[in-house]
């Protein structure tokens, strides 16, 4: 995944009533931003830049796209603009919340609640640098959680399409939060099939790689099952190229039967499976097998709170996401 060359805005900059503090991440595709509303609360603002269509100095507040990649920059920000209005009708405690969208310095911006916790990924580098890995119980509950929000986000007529444990958000209280959808991304990727694809290999399923194949919930009920499995083997699910010359995680799911129960483990394989049709067809399916009693008492346990995490910084970036600054 391409990473974000572009200056950030300024800290402290005023934009339609919303002053930037600071970045909080970044990626090939966009720029987050902690700000402050006109009330004083805290807001997250993302920022359509993507880095192989855009560049933007020091200094400046506009960034210069050139006239090649106008059309496509163009598409990008109108889809981004469309997902942004269709989130913002989400209102599930699972979805991140949009509050606003806007358009400034040419480009468009999405205001998201902001709210303290820690993504997914950091989680997982937490419980790695210890030795351990997250129980069954943890893993049910943090799960059923995504599929429920995947479940309205789909009910929406919406696809996530970038789901890693980077975009999965934990609050405080160990309640997840899924982030940054990757459509608007995935148009960009149709429409101008010469630049860099901007999902994250290991996490992505096989149909993201052609652009014959059909995406649908599917696609990320593939992620959801990648995610999980980082989170019982503590390492990046191999990519799916990989999978087809040698596939590796036939022997990683063989061992985690003495940790896991059958169930839970055959279900992240059926989830993982090259072939959309060998998947549970909707994440409701797989709410059902996480909801009910394991016929096998994992002596797994994940007995570490969701606090803060940080420091993690190399098994961080295996698992696809990027080192907040």
């Amino acid at each position: 995944m391409a990473a974000q060359n572009n200056a950030p805005l300024p800290d402290g900059l005023e934009i339609a009533g919303y002053r930037i503090v600071k970045k909080i991440a970044s990626g090939g595709f966009s720029i987050v931003y902690l700000a402050y509303d006109a009330e004083g609360n805290a807001v997250a603002i993302k920022e359509y830049l993507p880095s192989q269509l855009a560049l933007r100095a020091p200094g400046e507040l506009c960034p210069s796209v050139s006239k090649p990649n106008l059309p496509v920059f163009r598409i990008g920000l109108k889809c981004f603009f469309e997902e942004g209005r269709a989130l913002a009708r989400i209102v599930h405690p699972n979805v991140v919340r949009v509050v606003n969208f806007f358009r400034a310095n040419e480009t468009v911006y999405m205001v998201m609640a902001y709210e303290s916790g820690h993504t997914l990924q950091d989680h997982i580098a937490r419980l790695h640098a210890r030795g351990s890995r997250m129980g069954e119980a943890s893993i049910r509950q943090l799960f059923n959680g995504v599929c429920a929000g995947v479940r309205e986000v789909h009910a929406n007529k919406l696809l996530h399409l970038d789901l890693k444990p980077a975009n999965i958000y934990l609050r405080s209280d160990g309640s997840p939060l899924l982030l940054d959808f990757g459509a608007a991304r995935q148009t960009i990727n149709i429409d101008a099939p010469m630049l860099a694809p901007m999902y994250t290999p290991g996490f992505a399923a096989p149909e993201l790689y052609s652009k014959a194949a059909t995406l649908g919930p599917w696609t990320d009920i593939y992620s959801i099952g990648a995610a999980m499995y980082a989170c019982m083997t503590r390492s990046m699910p191999q990519a799916v190229e990989a999978r087809r010359d040698e596939d590796k995680t036939v022997a990683q799911f063989a061992k985690l039967a003495g940790s896991y129960s059958p169930e839970l483990v055959d279900m992240v394989a059926s989830c993982m499976a090259l072939d959309p049709l060998a998947r549970p067809q909707s994440v409701f399916s797989m709410q059902k097998v996480l909801q009910a009693a394991p016929s096998v008492t994992a002596p797994l346990e994940d007995e570490e709170p969701v606090a803060r995490a940080g420091g993690w910084r190399g098994l961080v970036e295996r698992l696809g996401g990027k080192v907040r600054t």
